[in-house]
Parts: C-alpha cells; structure tokens; sequence
C-alpha cells in the first residue's frame, strides 16, 4: 500500500507540473516548482501519517474514483470536478504565459499558509472520520456510523469546508487572479455535492437525517 501511495503521489505531481508548466510555455516559474515541493512533501507525509493511524481509511481514499456502488449522481459530478479543475489548472498556466496577473509576494506567502492550513483541517477530518471516502457512499463492510465530533460538531461537510482553502490558497501562490476568480465555482460544485452525499446518507445510515437536523449548516457555520 505504501509502494502505491508513493507511486500514486508521483504520477499526481507529474500531471500537475505537466499541466501547469505547458499551459505557461515556461519552466521558468518559481511560485510552481515551489508548489509541487511542498505537494511533493505533503502527500507522501500525510499518507504515511494515515497508513500509521488509520490504514482502512487509507485503503479507502487510494481506491478508484469510480466505484460500482457510488450513485449515479456522484459519477456525473465527478466527472464535471474533474473537468473545472483541469480548466483551473491550465488558466492558470495561460494567466502566467500572459503575465495576466501581478500578485505581491507576500499574498503568495498568505496562499501558502492557505495551502498549509487546508492541509492540516483535512487531517483534522481524517481524524475524527475514518469514513471519510473519496466517493459517496455507504460503507456497510465498514460499520459505517454517524460521526458528529471534531468539525463534525459544526458542520456536516467539513472537508468541502477545508479544501476550499485549498483552491483559494494555491493560485495566489502561483500568483494567478484568473485561478483565484475560479475558485467560487469549485464552492458551488462543493454544494451540489453536499446535497449528493446527503441523500444517500439519509437514505442509507441509519441516524444521520437526526444529525442533520442537530447540526443545521453544511459548510459555513452562521451561513450555509
């Protein structure tokens, strides 16, 4: 399992350089060899930390996107995430080939604690939820349960929550406006998926809509 986390991880930093530095027709680029160090390092590292606390929700989060009993719903969203975030990733590039954008360093530092924080509220979530699949679904091989600790507490889709970080953070590290100005879509997808998840939650764990009713906002507290 460590062998493909390891070889998962390269393969994704790879796609993203690829990705990143084809679309800006430059390798001359610092704030992107800076992100895919620090990517280099953190997803090794969080896996290693996983695979010692917590190896059946590693085995779960390494398992393919597309899975037999994930609702139809799930698939089509899936396919659409992964659509906008190529589209993220090559404007991007394109706003760094245009030098489009001009970003002081010190927001490209404030995007890099973003990144970091992301990072570190997602293994908060890990933590207290060993359900936390890549997919939607129920996980009855698991004893799949309600989880309502940790952000649990205040939210019912924390990792939305956290990740959005994430793709705020990272443009302003790679010093794009035009991937900041993207990043509301990926809130709204984020949204649609919330209620995605939801409905088969409620459908299929038992005591989750009691949960829903206890902990009334999805991804903002106060807000929504």
């Amino acid at each position: 399992m460590i062998a493909r986390l390891l070889l998962q991880n390269t393969i994704t930093g790879v796609v993203l350089g690829a990705l990143l530095f084809a679309s800006a027709g430059t390798l001359d680029w610092p704030a992107a060899w800076a992100f895919l160090a620090v990517s280099a390092i953190i997803g090794p590292a969080c896996g290693l930390w996983l695979a010692k606390t917590d190896p059946a929700l590693l085995a779960e989060r390494m398992r393919p996107t597309f899975q037999a009993d994930q609702p139809a719903a799930d698939k089509k969203f899936m396919l659409v995430f992964v659509l906008v975030a190529l589209i993220w990733l090559i404007a991007i590039g394109l706003d760094r080939r245009a030098h489009a954008s001009d970003i002081p360093l010190a927001l490209q530092m404030v995007g890099l604690a973003m990144y970091l924080l992301s990072t570190a509220f997602i293994m908060w979530v890990f933590r207290a939820n060993s359900f936390a699949a890549p997919v939607v679904k129920v996980q009855a091989a698991r004893q799949h349960h309600v989880v309502s600790s940790g952000p649990y507490a205040f939210v019912r889709h924390p990792m939305y929550s956290g990740i959005m970080l994430f793709f705020v953070g990272v443009p302003l590290l790679l010093g794009s406006w035009w991937g900041v100005a993207i990043a509301p879509v990926f809130a709204v997808l984020f949204a649609i998926r919330a209620r995605i998840e939801e409905r088969a939650l409620v459908e299929g764990l038992p005591g989750y809509a009691d949960y829903a009713a206890r902990v009334r906002y999805r991804l903002v507290p106060g807000v929504w």
